[in-house]
């Protein structure tokens, strides 16, 4: 009993020198913050950790080679998800930047089983129109390696749905308000938002169902918001298909100067 008391009392001051030493570093990240005004508006200093060379290389390869191993998936489990993952998922997408940071952006969050039936019964709709005479001969061809067709079964299936949309214009007491790059915007944010679903163990699809203003309809968005992409979020179904895909090589998608 005596070990073990000496054992607890040793971790308990060791938990505490952690703590003091991470109160000393937030005092001093506080104390190097400085602030001023620029032509009236407040700025503060921004640092970031310097890191040397060999440990870049290192975590930037880790980094891709997480990244990935990220596909996008058809076959959902209907196993729920916490809501605070969602929560998580999105406040890390509102962190991409944006033109003149307007944030032109609204998630709306499905997981209403009758209202996502609503979803892929427009849906269905809208791509049976498309695989059945809408698309070109060319466009279904390079589609064919996919395997898709116009049964999205997956929006009913995947515990949440999530529809971007983009706010051509603000409306700020009672005044419109333009907004910049939105298209742009929301696109970086799409991509923050699909590292941040492989980041938490999930699995997501783009889903652009042409044309999709019967999502503005059903969710009953303002007139300013034109949706921009519906992605099914959850897990993985135990048996899961992915197409056996190459992903083009650096010297196919760069080009140096």
């Amino acid at each position: 009993m005596l070990i073990k008391k000496r054992d607890l009392f040793s971790f308990l001051f060791y938990l505490l020198a952690i703590l003091s030493t991470l109160s000393c570093k937030f005092r001093q990240i506080a104390v190097m913050i400085k602030r001023k005004l620029i032509d009236g508006y407040p700025f503060i200093t921004y640092t970031k950790e310097k890191i040397d060379s060999k440990d870049m290389i290192i975590r930037s390869k880790d980094f891709f080679n997480w990244m990935n191993e990220r596909r996008t998936v058809r076959d959902f489990s209907d196993e729920p998800v916490p809501k605070e993952v969602i929560e998580n998922i999105l406040l890390t997408a509102s962190t991409a930047p944006s033109g003149a940071h307007k944030q032109p952006w609204t998630f709306c969050v499905v997981q209403n089983a009758d209202l996502k039936k609503q979803i892929r019964q427009a849906a269905e709709k809208e791509e049976w129109e498309s695989y059945n005479g809408r698309l070109p001969a060319e466009w279904l061809a390079d589609l064919r390696p996919l395997q898709t067709d116009w049964k999205k079964d997956f929006l009913e299936t995947a515990p949440y749905l999530i529809i971007v949309f983009k706010k051509s214009y603000e409306v700020i007491e009672e005044k419109k308000r333009n907004t910049y790059y939105a298209v742009e915007s929301c696109g970086i944010a799409v991509g923050f938002l699909l590292a941040a679903i492989h980041k938490a163990g999930l699995v997501a699809l783009t889903h652009t169902p042409s044309p999709m203003n019967f999502l503005a309809k059903l969710l009953n968005r303002p007139e300013n918001e034109k949706p921009f992409l519906l992605l099914p979020v959850g897990y993985a179904a135990d048996e899961c298909w992915i197409p056996d895909l190459d992903r083009k090589g650096l010297d196919r998608i760069s080009a140096w100067y």
